[in-house]
């Protein structure tokens, strides 16, 4: 399918950023972790052959059938510098259908926005990164500096058979590259009647672990004192319940000391979670971002009502400040106890970048150039991106999906919610700035 705008379902014509966006929410690349996939391979033929038609020659990399990720180099006008990889994810996580307004996977266009899983995580980036290089190549001109461009599989279960499979296994994809831009930053908020622009310069390291409490097994009637199912139970309710302290970073601290500022308040009087409360629809993420959290999400135990199961388990999101794993994994082994049973699925570094350099400043300069005067702020992200593994290359990653948003909409509130949505006008701003990003920086 090449890259031209088409009329949509009204007969209005949609800008091509939407339409990309619109083709590629379609494509139902849900991904249920634990090896369980419906795999990119669609959605990747589809960018690959939009990469072709600008006269790119994408690479297509399979770590496991159906599980795909595409690659393109773009040479520009001075490559002694150093490359900028700008990358995505093609795969989203699992959307009930009785649970949204919409078809999760219909890819609608209703009241101005476009509905569907993968709207704003992240095929609405995706659809930018294509329709930017569309505005660039297709007028016979080139980014500044040479560009790696890579749509990636399995980032929404940590990475493994995507950005940290080419990391590992085709490190010379990144030759050069210096930085990266992609997901979850460079979106607006308002607070205190004043728009502000977050730019994601860190993220918070991840542990997935699993709790496994065992016991004996029998009848459901019996007196059983050693309940494989009581103990996670308890276990569970000790971790989901633990409050674990504030603690600010250099990043969270600049932040907060730009909230302050903004609000007129002063910083030593309020604290830092009133601060991060104060900042509207982001204040979900500002918070989780002051402390460690710990999140039950799944609960696994017996197969029949009258048998005691032997062995029972759960599923623990934990994700640290960076470089607290290992002290919150000993925590955390203290709350739950010597009979429970804790096993590290998946581990992934925390990231803490500064906030200054010569892509901070063109970040900031483009942005103020489409929207004069709007603050930008850094921050670091609760949860996490492709940017760590592109990281054990050297290659410092920031967030930067620019998007230009009402102030009512909660945006941060719709990753991984229901009913994601986009402005089509948000999408517009985001490949305006990010085409002037590529060209100037």
């Amino acid at each position: 399918m090449a890259l031209t705008s088409t009329p949509d379902f009204d007969g209005e014509t949609l800008d091509l950023t939407a339409e990309i966006a619109r083709d590629l929410i379609r494509f139902d690349t849900s991904n249920y972790g634990e090896g369980r996939s419906n795999g990119e391979a669609d959605a990747a033929d589809y960018v690959a052959e939009n990469l072709r038609a600008l006269g790119l020659k994408p690479e297509i990399f399979e770590s496991e059938p159906g599980r795909t990720s595409v690659v393109a180099r773009v040479k520009g006008r001075d490559s002694s510098r150093g490359a900028l990889v700008v990358h995505g994810h093609l795969d989203v996580v699992p959307a009930d259908p009785a649970n949204w307004s919409v078809d999760p996977f219909g890819g609608v266009i209703k009241d101005g926005l476009l509905w569907g899983r993968g709207a704003v995580d992240m095929k609405n980036m995706d659809a930018m990164m294509l329709a930017s290089l569309k505005d660039i190549l297709g007028a016979g001109e080139a980014p500044a500096r040479d560009l790696v461009i890579a749509f990636f599989a399995d980032e929404e279960a940590g990475g493994v058979l995507g950005s940290h499979y080419l990391v590992d296994t085709r490190p010379e994809l990144f030759a050069g590259a210096t930085e990266a831009i992609s997901e979850v930053g460079g979106y607006s908020i308002t607070f205190g009647d004043q728009r502000s622009y977050l730019l994601q310069t860190g993220e918070k390291a991840l542990l997935w672990i699993k709790l496994v409490a065992r016991g004996s097994a029998a009848h459901g009637s019996r007196l059983i004192h050693d309940n494989a199912v009581t103990r996670l139970a308890e276990a569970v309710a000790a971790v989901g319940r633990r409050e674990w302290p504030i603690r600010l970073t250099d990043t969270t601290t600049q932040l907060l000391t730009e909230v302050a500022r903004i609000l007129d308040v002063d910083p030593q009087r309020v604290g830092p979670d009133e601060l991060a409360l104060a900042t509207g629809t982001a204040s979900g993420f500002i918070q989780a971002s002051l402390r460690t959290t710990s999140n039950p999400t799944v609960l696994k135990a017996g197969y029949k009502h009258n048998v005691i199961p032997d062995t029972a388990e759960a599923l623990i999101d934990v994700r640290t400040l960076p470089g607290e794993e290992d002290a919150v994994l000993a925590e955390i082994a203290a709350l739950v106890g010597p009979d429970i049973e804790i096993v590290v699925l998946h581990r992934d570094i925390g990231l803490e970048n500064p906030f200054d350099g010569a892509l901070i400043d063109a970040i900031v300069s483009t942005l103020h150039t489409h929207d004069p005067g709007a603050p930008v702020l850094p921050y670091l992200l609760s949860g996490g991106t492709d940017n760590k593994a592109l990281s054990k290359l050297g290659i410092t990653g920031y967030g930067f999906a620019p998007l230009k948003l009402p102030a009512e909409l909660d945006f941060p509130g719709m990753f991984h919610g229901v009913d994601e949505r986009v402005p089509l006008d948000a999408l517009v701003f985001g490949r305006r700035v990010l085409t002037d990003l590529l060209s100037t920086y």
